[in-house]
């Protein structure tokens, strides 16, 4: 999938991805069951090891506001460039550059998340979604992509809550409606699964073990 990025903060003009669903990793529900949800993913995200970054950190005067802005909007647009590029790691680090200086930017938040799906890190792109439909809750575009790291975290539930809030705040949106009908899929889909013989105390299955034990 080609992610496609727009050098500004207008959240509402913004180019975003329009996935397929089979662009959607990790679906349906293909998690070890062996691994442990509640502690973060081996691949975390990037961090500013670039000496450069830090170094431009370190000189910035904390009390001038217009040079924080500046180059943290400088930050993010060489960010988006990268992430263009397919370059999602060094993407991730330029933006985690100007989340320091700008920790409140939603739009950042949003597209790490969107990143770190792309590079199948599914816990840091539920907790970068989730901080991103914190800071803008009237942002259609932020739950889309929260709904998107739900599902890909095995929580289609949880998915539909954050598809209808997207869809309460744009009722045309075709991503939110798509998405969400992969989520409602999903849950029929466990429900079967559940009538032939998964125990219903189980939140998350991996559909290749069920068809493992049916052959």
């Amino acid at each position: 999938m080609k992610l496609t990025w727009k050098n500004n903060n207008n959240k509402s003009s913004k180019k975003r991805p329009v996935p397929t669903t089979s662009n959607l990793r990790n679906l349906p529900f293909d998690f070890d069951q062996q691994q442990n949800q509640d502690q973060p993913s081996p691949t975390t995200t990037s961090t500013n090891t670039n000496p450069q970054l830090n170094e431009e950190l370190a000189s910035l005067d904390s009390s001038d506001s217009s040079n924080t802005k500046q180059l943290a909007l400088s930050f993010q647009a060489q960010g988006d460039k990268l992430a263009e590029d397919g370059k999602y790691r060094e993407a991730l680090g330029k933006w985690e550059a100007a989340l320091t200086l700008i920790p409140e930017n939603a739009v950042l938040h949003e597209q790490k998340a969107q990143v770190l799906l792309e590079i199948g890190d599914s816990w840091n792109a539920l907790k970068a979604a989730t901080r991103a439909a914190e800071l803008e809750p009237s942002w259609a575009e932020a739950w889309i992509t929260l709904g998107r790291a739900q599902l890909n975290f095995g929580e289609p539930d949880s998915a539909i809550e954050s598809f209808d809030k997207a869809l309460a705040i744009k009722p045309d949106s075709e991503e939110a409606q798509d998405d969400r009908h992969t989520a409602s899929h999903l849950i029929k889909r466990r429900k079967q699964l559940h009538s032939a013989g998964l125990s219903t105390s189980q939140n998350r299955y991996a559909v290749n073990d069920n068809k493992t034990k049916s052959s």
